[in-house]
């Protein structure tokens, strides 16, 4: 059994292209059934974004696209467009 706490400062990789997403800083949870839907990378993670221009969009990773959960890192396979 896992608790949500566990997921945070892991960082997430996702096994298409190696990327790393960034950490954990929210996980969505069912609370009707009591299951972890999904977890939240900041958006931010990676790229170059000014305060004042539109803000980047958190990356919400279904628990289904979750594939190992590491002591450290969690990989996930999700498609992702590509950063220029």
């Amino acid at each position: 059994m896992r608790k949500s706490a566990d997921f945070k400062n892991k960082e997430v990789i996702n096994i298409r292209d190696g990327r790393r997403l960034g950490y954990v800083c929210d996980v969505e949870i069912d609370i009707t059934e009591g299951v972890l839907k999904s977890i939240v990378v900041p958006g931010n993670s990676g790229g170059k974004w000014l305060p004042w221009g539109p803000q980047p969009k958190d990356i919400v990773i279904a628990w289904n696209q979750i594939k190992i959960i590491g002591d450290d890192l969690i990989l996930v396979d999700i498609d992702l467009p590509t950063s220029e």
